[in-house]
Formats: structure tokens, sequence, C-alpha cells
């Protein structure tokens, strides 16, 4: 191309654009067309794609087509080389077509909400204009996209609805694509659009190859349908919550059109004519009220309300309708339209109503219940006739202050401060009021005020009077049988517990005493002159309470001969024990019953409240000193010491720690040998329970056991040891440790228990341990009881081979005749005479008593072994008397698992070494 031809182009002012370019794809030159549409800066962006359409222009080949992206429709230029004088190529031009009218189809399009766009099947490649890319594709990017990354910009839950639309179309199922759906904007907003395209061309098998189409905004046509359907919803919530139905009868038709509910609820079928309505609506007493609607209807044109009732598919349906008669414009005959509403469930909570309120009046009136209103004005009463009955009185109406005149003080001011807190706001409340009828009878109500200010009517109080006074009667009974003594009017335990404590609570520093008495020789006048002589004595006493104890002191009876008194006048020890001797002296006077005279006396116990103490305590040491004080004979008072209070806080404190102790592992044995004195070995070893409680310390057994046996808690115990016992002996035994039997000790009560003995033979075979190597030993008081049960027990452990041995004997209630009918076979010397033998000089009244034991135990041909031995002395006396074997401090203390299995080591070894010496 010459250069006076490119430089006329460039200076003409055409449409199409005429650009210049280097050999490296740089822009020299456009023409003013060309720079308004930006395409030398578009060409200099794009010359790297453009690189080889350069280089074959080089190669010779004299112009070439190419195509350049644009934000819209893609541009068609034509490429060709500029030669000076026919010779090499010094720089490019370029042409590209720009028609006006496409801009302004484009701009048109645009303007009109709707974006063009161009799929290229074959590449995968999606075009579009401005409004195009700033929907779905990516601001500022002008390449072609692929369909995968268009598809990234539509809302997931409408991708797989508009994937088989362009699915469906392009498989020939349809003339045009077409889908609705939700795009993202930049802004990440989601915004309906419209989609459609047409198949453009199609390659040589007649497949698609390119599809164009236009995207339109559809935002404000979503939001008024969605509107719409909130409105028609909201239209049909309400006719459904009001049981209403629109309804249309074509009067030249003759066609019915009904809401679907009306009709599932008559049992019609869609489409019946009027016909049909009238069989189901016209029948009986329906007839007149239906042809008198539509005469006025018809002949006047005026609406008309009327009620029916229709035979539904679940029984008569009532219907309330209100119809209209509508003409049309070209002079037809029109149509009736009306509103039905069913009442069906209105009409049967008006009946329920109807019969609720009968039942009510009803039930006022055998009830005696009644209600009144008060005007908040005038303070006015109107009243039901219940409730003007229950008053004693007649009449509608009375003013409130004439009725409040026969309420006793404290109604009055409860009912007015009650009116006066629920106009405020309160809620209704509920009250209890007493007043006097005319005739003086005493009358209690229930009841419940409200105020009510609504309704188009003056403020008002609302009052419903119920009568209580039989329920407050009898209730008054029950509180006084559950909380006062029947046969003297005193109060209970219960009662008492409740009243000494509050007394001692707000006691402050008062030097206070509890009093416990007790009637000496009360069984002994129940048995000699009868029980009715026994309850004058009660009630004699409890009046003559009522005379000695002082004005502020508390009383009561707790048991069948026992009363408390709380002393709370005393300033200290000996006002006390004066006031207790009065109470006691005045107490044992006679009482003449049916002419004979009832002499009985009185004992008293009295425990001194410390800071902090409650009511069953100081009544628990009360009881300790009463003891002391009976045991001192009749009329006499004891003090409870510090000493035995602290010993009774001890002994609950050990019982209530007893009861978890198992649980939590508190328990552990100790072992002490027994020693062969011919021997001079081990010949068994005896197991020790010892408790450590994390807060009391540790309990001496002759502290907890008598309380276990007390409680039952010895049961568990004593299956434990046994049971441990035995484990901790097969294991001594399994490390091939030496030392004979192993002993336990059991209680009384294990022996009573039915199933202690075999749960004994069970602990064997589960730990291992041979029954012929266990010993139990048993007190002598548990041998005193002699019954079929404990002859069975014995009998299981003899059977099993299980030794017998009585502990401490010659301290209890020793007797021949147990020792020769059970089958004992070992006597225990208690510690106690063992103690003195040597300081005796073995010329004691313990040596005496030891050798009986011990000749007597070889008379019986039973072993005999001596506890507490603590020097050689006592061994070598011992050793002389004849007794078999020894246990003490002189052989070892109590030992833990550890300590005694090494001492049996130890033992082990000596004794090898004094073996092997001997031999």
């Amino acid at each position: 191309m010459e250069s006076g031809l490119i430089s006329s182009l460039i200076d003409h002012p055409v449409s199409d654009g005429v650009l210049l370019l280097d050999r490296g794809g740089r822009c020299l030159v456009a023409n003013p067309a060309a720079r308004r549409r930006g395409l030398d800066r578009l060409v200099e962006r794009h010359a790297a794609s453009l690189a080889g359409l350069y280089a074959r222009l080089l190669d010779g080949e004299p112009e070439l087509p190419c195509e350049l992206p644009d934000t819209g429709m893609p541009l068609r230029g034509l490429l060709r080389t500029v030669k000076i004088d026919g010779g090499a190529p010094i720089a490019f031009s370029l042409s590209i077509r720009l028609s006006e009218d496409l801009d302004d189809w484009l701009e048109a399009a645009e303007s009109g909400g709707h974006a063009l766009w161009v799929w290229d099947l074959r590449h995968d490649q999606m075009r579009g204009s401005g409004a195009w890319i700033d929907w779905v594709g990516t601001p500022g990017r002008d390449a072609p996209l692929p369909f995968q990354a268009i598809e990234q910009r539509i809302h997931p839950d409408d991708r797989a609805a508009m994937r088989a639309a362009l699915h469906s179309y392009l498989e020939g199922e349809g003339t045009q694509y077409l889908c609705e759906y939700r795009c993202a904007r930049a802004d990440g907003a989601w915004r309906w659009v419209r989609d459609s395209g047409r198949v453009t061309a199609r390659d040589a098998q007649g497949r698609p190859s390119k599809v164009a189409g236009t995207l339109t905004c559809i935002d404000n046509q979503k939001q008024l349908e969605q509107s719409l359907r909130e409105q028609r919803g909201l239209v049909e919530d309400t006719q459904r919550l009001a049981g209403m139905a629109s309804w249309c009868w074509d009067l030249g038709t003759g066609q019915v059109w009904c809401a679907a509910a009306l009709r599932e609820r008559l049992g019609l079928a869609d489409g019946v004519d009027i016909r049909g309505w009238l069989r189901r609506c016209g029948r009986g007493g329906n007839g007149p009220v239906v042809r008198r609607a539509w005469r006025e209807l018809r002949d006047r044109g005026a609406q008309r309300h009327f009620d029916l009732v229709a035979d539904g598919i679940d029984g008569p349906v009532h219907l309330q309708v209100w119809a209209s008669l509508q003409e049309y414009a070209d002079g037809g005959p029109g149509r009736i339209v009306a509103q039905v509403q069913d009442v069906s469930r209105q009409r049967r909570l008006d009946a329920e109503i109807h019969r609720s309120s009968a039942l009510l009046r009803r039930v006022a009136e055998l009830g005696r219940i009644g209600g009144c209103e008060i005007d908040a004005d005038t303070r006015t009463l109107h009243w039901t006739g219940e409730c003007a009955g229950l008053h004693g009185r007649e009449g509608e109406s009375l003013p409130l202050q004439d009725l409040l005149r026969h309420y006793t003080t404290e109604s009055r001011e409860a009912l007015e401060a009650a009116m006066s807190r629920v106009a405020a706001g309160a809620p209704p409340e509920t009250l209890e009021l007493c007043f006097y009828r005319p005739d003086g009878e005493q009358i209690w109500t229930q009841a419940v005020v409200d105020f009510s200010h609504d309704g188009g009517l003056p403020p008002r109080y609302l009052v419903l009077f119920r009568d209580i006074s039989g329920e407050r009667a009898a209730s008054e009974r029950i509180e006084r049988l559950a909380h006062f003594d029947a046969l003297t009017g005193l109060p209970n335990r219960g009662r008492l517990r409740q009243d000494v404590d509050t007394a001692l609570t707000a006691s402050g520093t008062l030097y206070q005493a509890l009093l416990l008495l007790d009637i000496s020789g009360f069984g002994g006048i129940n048995e000699a002159h009868g029980h009715a002589a026994g309850d004058i004595v009660l009630k004699a006493v409890a009046a003559r309470l009522h005379m000695l104890v002082d004005a502020g002191d508390l009383f009561g009876r707790v048991g069948a001969d026992e009363f408390v008194v709380l002393l709370q006048q005393g300033t200290g020890r000996d006002d006390v024990a004066a006031t207790a001797q009065r109470i006691v002296t005045g107490l044992s006077d006679p009482v003449p019953a049916a002419g004979e005279i009832l002499r009985f006396g009185v004992s008293a116990g009295i425990a001194v409240r410390p800071p902090g103490v409650g009511f069953d305590e100081l009544l628990r040491a009360a009881g300790v000193a009463l003891h002391g004080a009976r045991q001192r004979g009749r009329n006499h008072i004891e003090f409870y010491s510090p000493d035995a209070w602290r010993r009774a806080r001890r002994r609950l404190d050990i019982e209530h720690a007893l009861r978890g102790a198992l649980e939590h592992e508190e328990f552990s044995l100790a072992y002490q040998p027994l020693i062969d004195l011919s021997r001079h070995a081990v010949c068994g070893i005896e197991a020790l329970l010892r408790w450590h409680h994390p807060e009391l310390g540790s309990c001496a057994p002759d502290e907890f056991i008598e309380i276990a046996e007390a409680t039952g808690d010895i049961v568990g115990i004593g299956e434990w040891v046994v049971r441990e016992a035995c484990r901790q002996a097969a294991a001594w035994d399994a490390a091939g440790l030496e030392f004979g039997r192993m002993s336990v000790n059991v209680s009384a009560v294990q022996l009573r228990d039915p199933g202690f003995a075999q749960r004994v033979l069970e602990a064997c075979v589960d730990t291992g341990w041979p029954a012929t190597r266990l010993e139990l030993e048993i007190t002598e008081s548990a041998l005193l009881l002699d019954t079929d049960a404990l002859w069975a027990c014995f009998d299981v452990l003899q059977g099993a081979g299980i030794g017998l041995s009585i502990d401490d004997f010659g301290t209890g209630f020793s007797s021949l005749s147990y020792l020769s009918r059970f089958p004992v076979g070992r006597l225990k010397i208690d510690r106690s005479f063992i103690s003195e033998l040597a300081g005796a000089g073995g010329t004691g009244r313990a040596v005496a008593v030891t050798r009986a034991i011990i000749q007597l135990g070889k008379a019986l041909r039973m072993q005999v072994l001596a506890e507490g031995v603590e020097s050689s002395a006592d061994e070598q006396l011992l050793r002389e008397y004849g007794c078999d074997e020894v246990q003490g401090y002189l052989y070892s203390r109590p030992l833990p698992p550890r300590e005694m299995a090494r001492w049996l080591q130890d033992q082990a070894k000596g004794l090898a070494e004094h073996r092997l010496a001997l031999a």
C-alpha cells in the first residue's frame, strides 16, 4: 500500500478504523474512528496474539483477515503490508469495519436491559457485550471465557435447572433456549435474569457450533411476582384462618366455582353446577332461606346475608353467606359472587359455652362460689345471687364499705391492699378473708381479686369468693394432729423440734438448757392399773408443766412417758439445777385415779447447750444424762458432762463416717504373728482391722467396732476383712512364706446373719486359701444366744474344717456349758490377766486365773493361747503353766502386709541358721 494512500485514509473522516503499525505491532498512527473506539490501545494489548499474522505478512503474504476481541462483539479487520517503492515491508496497515448501526443496536439493547452473548461451542469460548460482562463475566476482562467460568457466577441452587434447559435445547427438544436464574453481581449480591438464545451456526454434521442470545435483568419482575404471591398467600391464609371461601355462580352457564377447601368440606367435585350445590345446601329448613335470598338478589340487587346448614362429609356444616349480584357490561345474565364462612366450629363452641355456663352456674350453686364487680369510681358492689347468699344478704348491689364493716380488721386491710395492687397493674391475687354474717356465724373465704378496664366498660374490680370454712376447720384439725400430742395437747417431737431450733437460733447469749423428764415406774402403773390410769398420770403431768414451767420456756411430750423442757430463764448452772429440781419435785406428787393414789417418781437429765448445737444433739445428750439420773434413783437430776458430750459427739461422727468408709477404702489390715511355745516357731497370724478416716484420724477397733455392730455396718466390714485376710494369706503362701493358719475376728452380729458361713466359704474359694487353714475368733457373748441359726452356722464352718476360737476368754460371761456344747478348739486368755503375771511374782490372782484357764483348756482338750505377752518373764511363766501359744509385742507388734512379709522372711532365715548350727 502506498504511503500517500495511507495518509489520505487516516486523514479522511471515514466510519471504519484505520491504523498504521510498525513491524513490532505498535500503533504508529490511527484515524479518528479508530482512536474513538480505542483500537490503538486494543491492538497493542493483543500484540502477542497477532504476532503470528505479522510473521506471515513478512514472509510474503500480501494481506490476512484478523479478529480482535472487544468489550462487545468481536471486531473483524484486514492486515496488509506497507512498502515504499516496492521494497521490503516497513510497516503494517490495519483496517477494521466499524458499523455505526451495530453500535446503535448494541446501545439500544443494553439501554433496554438486555445483554448480548455468543458461545462458540467448538472452542468453548463465550463473548458478550459490556453489560453481559458486568453481569456474568469478569468486569474489566474482555477476553473470551469458558462456559464453566460463566456457570460459577450462577447461584448454586439454579445451576442444575440452567444446565438442564440448555442441554434440552441443544439436543433438539425445544425451539429456543430459555431459563431464569440468579447470577452474582460484582458486589456479591444476586440478581434475577432471563437467559434466552438460539443456535446461529452448525458444523458439517449439523451439530450446533455457535449459540447467540440475550440476558435480561428481571429483578423487578421477580419482586413483583413475589409480592403478588405473598399477597395471594396472605389472602388465602386469612380466609383459611377465618373459615372463609370465595364462591361464584355464572348465571348464564350454571357453573359454580368455589375454593377447594369448601368443596372438600362438603364433599363436592370440581365443576359441579348449581343444581349439585342446591342438593347439598337446600335441604330441610334451608329451602325458604335460599329462595328468599335469590328473589331479593334478583329483584333488588341488594347484598344478602343468610345462614345455611349443609350436609358435609363429617356431618352438618354451618355456613354464613354474604352474596351480591354482578351484571356483565355486555348485558349478559351476570353472576352471583359470595363469601362463605364455615362457622361450624364457632357454633360448637357456642353450644359448649352454653353448656359450660349452665354447668358453672350449677357448680357455683352447689359449691357456694360467688362473684362480684366493684366499680372503681363509685365503689359500688354488684354481686351474683351466690355471692350475696354466701354473705347472708339479699339484693343486687350495695356500697362496698357497708360490706367491709363485717370483715375482720386483718381481712379488710388485706382486701383493700390487694385491690390497690391489682389496680396498679399487678397480676390477680389470691387471699383468704374472714367475715361474720348478720347471724354471727364466722365465714372464711378464698378470694381472687383482679382489675379490668377494657371492653368499653368503666374500670372495675372483679372478686371471686369461695367458701372454705369447712376446709379451714379440717386443716386446723390436721395441723393440730400433726404437731400436737392428742392425749395431752402438748407439742409433739416434730413441733417441739421446730420451736426449740427457732429459739436456739434467735437466743443470742441466753443461757439455755434442755431438760429431759422421765416418769419412773410408769410401766408398772400401766401393768397394775391399766392404760387408762397411765393416761390420767400423763394428763396430770402435762397440766402441772403448764404451772411449773416459767413463761418463755418451751415444753412438750417426746415419748410415751418422756417430756422435754427448754429452760431459757437461768443465768448459770445453779439456776438451771434449782429450776429443774423444782419441776421434778412438783411433777412427782401422787395422782388420784379411780379411788386410788398413783405414786411415781420423776428423773431428769440436763444438757446445757454449747454454741451451734441443735435440738436433736441436745436431746441425745440429755438422754445420756437421764440414764445417769435413773441409776441414782427417783426424783434425781443429772447434768451432762463435757467429757460425756465429747464422747457422744465422737460416737456420732464415727457412726456417720462408717457409712462410706468401706466404699472409700479407708480400712486396712495389720498382722501379728502367733508363736508356738514348744517349737518357738510361727504357728499362725492374726488379722487386725485398722481404720484411718481423713477427718477423724485413726480410730481404734475398741472405739468403732461396737458402733458398727449397732448400726449393722459390721456385716459388710467383716466380710471384707475375711476376704482380704484370705487373699493376703494366699499371696504369702504362694511366695513361699510359712506361717500356719490365718486367724480373723468375727462379730456376734455376723454369726446371726443366715448367709455368713456360706460367704466365708466363698471367700476361701475365690482367694484360693484353704478353709482348713482359716480360724475365726469369736467373743463369749456370741455363744450366749443359743439358737438354731447359730448351730447351723457352726455346722457349715466345722464341716469345711474352719477352726473356732474364743477371744478374750475370762472377761465375759464364761460358762462351761457352752464350752462343752459348741465346736470350739482354742481359748485366748485376755491380755488383762497376762499383764499382771510378772508383776505379781507368780503368786497373784492373775496367776491363779491364768493357770485355771490353761488347765480348763487342757481338760476340754483345747489349745490355749495367751495374748499381750511383752516380756521374757511372761513367756517363761506361760511355758511353765503349759500354755500352747503366745502373742504379743515381745515377738512383734501388728505390722502392715509388707513389713509382716519381711518379718516372716527374717524368721525363716533365723530358723534355717539355727537348724544349720544344730546340724
